[in-house]
């Protein structure tokens, strides 16, 4: 998307990325990109790895070098220190202390984030980690490891909630239950970016925008997606958008 944002877009969005260019050495992940992320909703970034996911993702939290535009969210500069704990991230890699127990880790966190003690037993719950609780982060499994990570990023109730590949990893049940605390979590006003390369939780979602590439090739939503290509389901339909494009 080019061009400028209305003053309506920016006042009532949680997100708005405006003219966004990115670079990688040589390479330009992202030229002149806008878009806007609505306010209490589930936004799917989906797409194939290497087109661009986690770097829009790292520029909405603050931590991603940019080379041109803008990125404003809650009304303020990406990763000001004054919304930085109304942010949670939760990063592809689990950002965990491995020689420490999962509550250590949520309790050293919280004491970082100026966050309460009993946030540490309301997060473990929500990402079901109550057995695991006084268990080492090093003796866990990849996908316990991320749910530590999830539930650190959920430490203070967060605003906006960026997870990258959350449910990379974890089996069948877990990722549905993660899923129905997500709806939860968006039912209550969190607005959540959920970024996946599994076509299927495009379903789940709000609100979707289609990464090939380092370009936005739709930005729709899962029944106008699936309306607009024709096809019963979202890798289908992803599949569609190419060949449009490419044709």
């Amino acid at each position: 998307m080019n061009g400028p944002l209305s003053e309506t877009i920016l006042t009532e969005a949680a997100v708005v990325v405006d003219g966004l260019t990115v670079r990688r050495g040589k390479a330009t992940v992202f030229s002149n990109l806008s878009l806007s992320i609505p306010r209490g909703e589930i936004t799917g970034v989906l797409g194939p790895s290497g087109g661009g996911k986690t770097t829009l993702l790292r520029a909405i939290v603050g931590v991603q070098r940019i080379q041109g535009g803008t990125v404003t969210v809650l009304g303020e500069r990406a990763g000001s220190a004054t919304i930085r704990h109304r942010v949670g991230y939760a990063t592809q890699e689990a950002s965990v202390y491995r020689d420490l127990t999962v509550e250590q880790n949520l309790r050293y966190f919280a004491r970082v984030l100026g966050v309460s003690a009993d946030e540490v037993n309301r997060v473990i719950d929500l990402v079901d980690l109550r057995a695991q609780t006084h268990q080492g982060v090093e003796s866990l499994s990849g996908g316990q490891r991320s749910r530590v990570s999830l539930a650190i990023a959920m430490l203070g109730n967060p605003s906006v909630l960026v997870l990258d590949e959350p449910t990379v990893g974890l089996d069948p049940v877990l990722r549905a239950d993660l899923w129905d605390l997500f709806r939860s979590l968006a039912a209550n006003g969190t607005t959540l970016i959920i970024s996946s390369h599994v076509m299927d939780e495009a379903m789940r979602c709000d609100r979707l925008l289609l990464v090939r590439e380092g370009e936005i090739i739709a930005d729709t939503t899962p029944d106008a997606l699936l309306a607009d290509t024709g096809q019963d389901n979202p890798e289908a339909a992803f599949l569609t958008l190419i060949r449009r494009e490419e044709a």
